[in-house]
């Protein structure tokens, strides 16, 4: 058996990863499901939210990856 060494990054990142899904649920989810009154309607809107999301995550590591790679200019 093996003991998992749980650091401060861990701890930062299962935080980040917790309020990301739930701002996404609540401010994304939330709001497409609460339009429709159908359950097949509210399921469709559910899985219609992926696709911002991928729009977001896509996003983010785009200007991550320009960070990443300008950064000798720029640090």
């Amino acid at each position: 058996m093996t003991i998992i060494a749980v650091t401060a990054t861990h701890i930062v990142l299962a935080l980040a990863g917790a309020v990301g899904l739930a701002g996404y649920l609540g401010l994304i989810v939330g709001p497409a499901c609460a339009s429709y009154s159908r359950k097949w309607e509210k399921m469709a809107a559910a899985f219609l939210t992926l696709f911002i999301l991928a729009g977001v995550v896509v996003t983010g590591a785009a200007i991550g990856a320009a960070l990443v790679w300008s950064y000798d200019r720029w640090g």
